[in-house]
C-alpha cells in the first residue's frame, strides 16, 4: 500500500494540530512545518502516539529558502505530496491609521506570500487528486478595525487560492480556502476538531462540483 502524504504549515496546538490528526487518521503520514520546535515536538509525538506517523521540522515560513528546502526534503522522503493545509496568519493588534506600511507587508509575506513558496515547492510531488487547502476567515470580508491587516491577508489569500486552483485544476489539483465565520475557541461551535472536519470534507469535494471557498459557519 502506497503511502499518503499531508503536510500542514503552520502547524499549532489548535486548528494546525487537528488537522494534522484529521488526515492523519484517515490514514495519511503527516508532515508539520512551523517555527517553534518545542510546539512541533509536543504535536508529532502526541500523533506519534495515537498511531499517526509525522514528521516535522522548524522553518521560519518568511523565510522562503528555509520553507521551500523543509517541503522539498518532506516531499522526496516520501515521493509525493496528496494535501497541504496552509494555516498561518499574523496577527498585528492595530487599526488602520496606526498600522505601518511595513507592518502591512510582513503580515502579508507570512498569511499570504508564503503560500506561494508552498505551493512552488510542493509541486511537483502532486499529482492528479492533489489538493491545497487554507484556513479562511470571515474578515476577508467584514474587516476587523483592530487587526485591520487580518482581514487584508485574509482577502488576499482568498484571491490567491482561487488563481491556483485556476492554475493546477487542468492538472486535477485543487484548492480550497475554508472561511471560518467565527473565533476558533476549544468547546464552541468553533472547535478546531470541527473545523478539521470542514476542511478534511472540503478537500474531499468532487473536481466537477469544487468550490474555492467553503463557508464554516459552526458545527
Amino acid at each position: 500500500m502506497s503511502i499518503r502524504l499531508a503536510m500542514v504549515v503552520g502547524a499549532g496546538r489548535g486548528l494546525g494540530a487537528a488537522v494534522a490528526r484529521r488526515f492523519g487518521r484517515s490514514g495519511y503520514d503527516v508532515a508539520l512545518i512551523a517555527r517553534t520546535q518545542s510546539t512541533l515536538t509536543e504535536i508529532g509525538e502526541a500523533l506519534q502516539a495515537e498511531d499517526i506517523t509525522a514528521g516535522w521540522t522548524a522553518v521560519d515560513i518568511t523565510d522562503d529558502r528555509a520553507l521551500r528546502a523543509a517541503i522539498t526534503r518532506f516531499g522526496g522522503h516520501a515521493g509525493r505530496i496528496d494535501a497541504v493545509h496552509f494555516n498561518p496568519s499574523a496577527f498585528t493588534g492595530k487599526g488602520p491609521l496606526e498600522l505601518s506600511s511595513a507592518e502591512l507587508l510582513s503580515d502579508v509575506h507570512l498569511g499570504v506570500a508564503s503560500l506561494l513558496t508552498t505551493v512552488q515547492a510542493a509541486r511537483p510531488f502532486m499529482s492528479d487528486g492533489g489538493r491545497i487547502t487554507a484556513t479562511g476567515s470571515v474578515t476577508a470580508d467584514r474587516p476587523w478595525v483592530g487587526a485591520a491587516s487580518l482581514g487584508v491577508q485574509k482577502a488576499a489569500l482568498r484571491n490567491l487560492v482561487a488563481s491556483i486552483d485556476a492554475s493546477l485544476a487542468p492538472d486535477g489539483i485543487r484548492a480550497a480556502t475554508i472561511s471560518v465565520n467565527g473565533t476558533i475557541a476549544p468547546g464552541t461551535p468553533f472547535d478546531p476538531t470541527s473545523i478539521a472536519e470542514a476542511i478534511f470534507e472540503a478537500a474531499g469535494q468532487p473536481s466537477d462540483a469544487w468550490r474555492t471557498d467553503v463557508p464554516f459557519d459552526g458545527g
